[in-house]
């Protein structure tokens, strides 16, 4: 994982694996948000793998799958989910990028 930090809230990385999970929970990771599609690439791990992952280490898990420009419905589900998690937040898609744009947008 290349995890970069956007702020003290939020930070973003590539494709996550379930067995990235516990690392990010040592990390002090509080809530996993997945801006990738389930089945974009083949072989990618499926949002319910992750969320199954995260809820066993006590970690909320949020599926906002972003494909194309951000919309409105996106950017609202992405303000709610992190207002339900405390502490550091860590978004994820294909490179980071889509999760950052929605940190983003919001942060306006």
């Amino acid at each position: 994982m290349n995890i970069r930090k956007i702020d003290d809230r939020f930070a973003v990385t590539g494709q996550i694996q379930p067995g990235d999970i516990s690392a990010l929970a040592a990390a002090g990771f509080s809530g996993i948000i997945c801006a990738r599609p389930d089945d974009e690439d083949a072989g990618q791990p499926s949002f319910e793998q992750i969320e199954k992952a995260a809820r066993q280490a006590g970690i909320t898990a949020v599926h906002i799958p972003v494909s194309g420009p951000l919309t409105e419905g996106q950017m609202i589900r992405f303000e709610q989910a992190l207002e339900t998690m405390d502490g550091p937040v860590l978004g994820y898609c294909r490179s980071g990028g889509r999760a950052g744009s929605l940190y983003q947008a919001c942060k306006k």
